[in-house]
């Protein structure tokens, strides 16, 4: 039944069997079928055929207004669906809590500036959270950090887009040295428990023969930086925050022996995003510019 409703739309349109021919590139028999199919199908005549040439009666007047507002719904899923349609609708994110301090509004606003039918809704938790949230189908992209080499776990795609250092880093006023028999007795600002990097950090501690101190436990990276610079403890943020900050001549970075850690910062999701796919290369871009430009300063 479907496939008939271009016919009984066209006939409409052109007010002839004939010349929804033309536009369907059928011959009139071919629309003439299709416009019995349909009649058929919903059991109720749509033509008037008393008067030449026939038209559309009162019910088949209704029925054209549901049938064009069907094959509108079924262009839009098609278009949804598409890859080579211009990305439109909500694009959903979600920011892993280490990376929730990106200063975003830049490549969001190119994106929504070169794809003004796109709306994007953004939210911050925990990378497992979110990797559920995808599976689940409630994201379509999630920005994580990864330790390097790691992917997501299947069947969620990953595309790494950039790798940052991460950095031991006091207050001003803070006087331990970059060594960890002296780290060893500093209190500290981390990631609660399940973060890789605070996990990383307290390998090298306990081979150091240390168990950290932990002064405060804090998901958002500007709070941990606050906390830092007013001696609270000591932390362990990206390079990138440290760069993008004001905070460069308030913070001392500690480099102890044989601690080089880095993380990657991806882009994970579940699968094929149709309409969406160019926006979130765009995305990628963006993000990937962001790091570039922390790295030259």
């Amino acid at each position: 039944m479907f496939d008939d409703l271009p016919a009984l739309v066209e006939f409409a349109r052109a007010g002839s069997i004939a010349g929804a021919a033309d536009r369907l590139c059928r011959t009139p028999s071919a629309i003439t079928r299709q416009v019995q199919r349909l009649e058929d199908a919903l059991g109720a005549e749509l033509l008037d055929r008393s008067v030449k040439p026939p038209r559309l009666n009162a019910l088949g007047a209704r029925v054209l207004e549901q049938a064009r507002d069907l094959l509108q719904r079924a262009e839009a899923l098609k278009s949804l669906t598409s890859s080579d349609a211009e990305p439109h609708g909500v694009l959903r994110i979600g920011l892993a809590h280490p990376l929730a301090a990106l200063p975003l509004t830049a490549p969001t606003r190119a994106l929504t500036e070169e794809y003004p039918q796109v709306r994007l809704r953004l939210l911050s938790e925990g990378t497992s959270t979110l990797f559920n949230r995808l599976l689940a189908g409630e994201l379509d992209v999630a920005i994580v950090a990864l330790p390097v080499g790691r992917t997501a776990p299947p069947p969620l795609l990953t595309n790494v887009v950039a790798t940052d250092r991460v950095e031991i880093v006091q207050g001003g006023a803070a006087t331990f040295d970059g060594n960890w028999n002296s780290l060893g007795r500093a209190s500290w600002v981390l990631n609660p428990l399940g973060c890789f990097l605070r996990a990383s950090l307290t390998d090298h501690l306990e081979r150091a023969g240390f168990t950290p101190m932990i002064a405060a436990e804090i998901h958002n990276v500007h709070l941990q930086l606050a906390f830092v610079q007013s001696g609270y403890g000591v932390g362990l943020l990206p390079a990138s925050i440290i760069a993008r900050s004001d905070s460069r001549d308030t913070v001392e970075v500690l480099r102890p022996p044989s601690f080089d850690l880095k993380m990657s910062v991806a882009i994970v999701r579940a699968g094929q995003l149709g309409a969406l796919e160019r926006a979130v290369g765009l995305l990628e871009q963006g993000i990937r510019d962001l790091f570039e430009a922390a790295q030259t300063q």
